[in-house]
């Protein structure tokens, strides 16, 4: 049967069309709408401090407004589960921290933490704080050491919850200088800090975002940070190997996430945009001042660095004895 040249045209702009449609939605520009970055604890700690730097940032960047959500709870589980869960586009992304690594060895969890969301970049490094009430008799590191085997379980120590990463290095510094302390969780970095000042507990592992300014305000007292190197904000404080437990090392990092299945030109985007914003001069010197280093880096990156940390914190949970209440 031989069709009208009419029906065969209207049937060939009918596909372009169609076509046309498809190409134009595949191609349309990101970001489109507003974003979320999900901190998993409450506001005010390190990562909400590194996650609001960048939200301000990357928002100016791409040219569309960067939300940060805080959803604490269960270890920051439930934090990081809400961004992988949400869908690839590119419009959800979390900031995780070391407990991203330390959860699989704690919790039940429910999601595949190698294979069920997509790396887009590592953002900082940098210590913990360890930081004491002015009303514990102890001037160093050393001297916390001889109190807590003088007072075996008496002296309370805070952290921003179960299973993070600031209860497992205090943990892990209790198990190597062979003491025993206290622990009282909080849901956040920030609540635990709040106590520490009014004295309700003895001593926290502090982020330096949140730590090194009551220190300079003379609220608290810094005995030593985790890193196997001193940090340049404050070079005065020593490590935890110099000041009585060598071999001691635990870094504090952040990195930037998506849930899997995110696109590929997607995350070169952000990986992009992220890598300028934190080799920045004006992030940077924000970032050092607080005692945290930009890193940066492929994807690739790091998830080896997340692969890596998952058997290492198993060890490290095994040896400290660290059982979720």
């Amino acid at each position: 049967m031989k069709i009208p040249i009419k029906t065969i045209c209207y049937i060939s702009i009918s596909l372009a069309l169609i076509n046309g449609v498809a190409q134009s939605q595949t191609v349309q520009p990101y970001p489109t709408k507003s974003m979320r970055i999900i901190v998993a604890s409450v506001a005010g700690g390190g990562s909400d401090f590194i996650a609001r730097l960048l939200a301000q940032k990357l928002g100016e960047a791409l040219g569309q407004q960067v939300i940060v959500e805080n959803r604490p709870g269960a270890g920051s589980t439930l934090g990081f589960e809400t961004g992988i869960r949400a869908a690839p586009d590119g419009y959800t992304l979390n900031i995780i921290t070391p407990s991203y690594a330390v959860n699989p060895s704690l919790y039940p969890l429910k999601y595949d933490p190698l294979n069920d969301f997509t790396p887009v970049i590592p953002v900082a490094r940098g210590p913990l704080v360890v930081s004491v009430h002015p009303s514990l008799p102890v001037k160093t590191l050393r001297d916390l050491i001889t109190l807590a085997k003088a007072r075996p379980g008496q002296i309370a120590y805070g952290s921003a919850g179960q299973g993070t990463i600031v209860h497992l290095a205090n943990a892990l510094f209790l198990h190597q200088a062979g003491i025993s302390m206290v622990h009282v969780p909080y849901k956040g970095g920030s609540v635990a800090m709040t106590d520490l000042i009014a004295g309700q507990i003895s001593l926290v592992f502090a982020t330096p975002q949140v730590g090194l300014a009551q220190v300079k305000a003379g609220r608290i007292r810094a005995l030593a940070v985790t890193t196997a190197t001193r940090i340049a904000a404050e070079p005065n404080i020593p490590t935890i190997a110099e000041a009585g437990v060598p071999g001691y090392d635990v870094s504090n990092w952040h990195g930037l996430i998506g849930p899997k299945g995110l696109p590929r030109p997607v995350v070169e985007r952000l990986n992009s945009e992220v890598g300028k914003i934190i080799r920045g001069k004006e992030m940077e010197e924000r970032l050092r001042a607080d005692g945290v280093s930009p890193t940066g880096g492929t994807p690739e990156a790091l998830y080896e660095q997340i692969r890596r940390e998952i058997p290492l914190w198993r060890d490290a949970v095994k040896a400290a004895d660290v059982k979720i209440q």
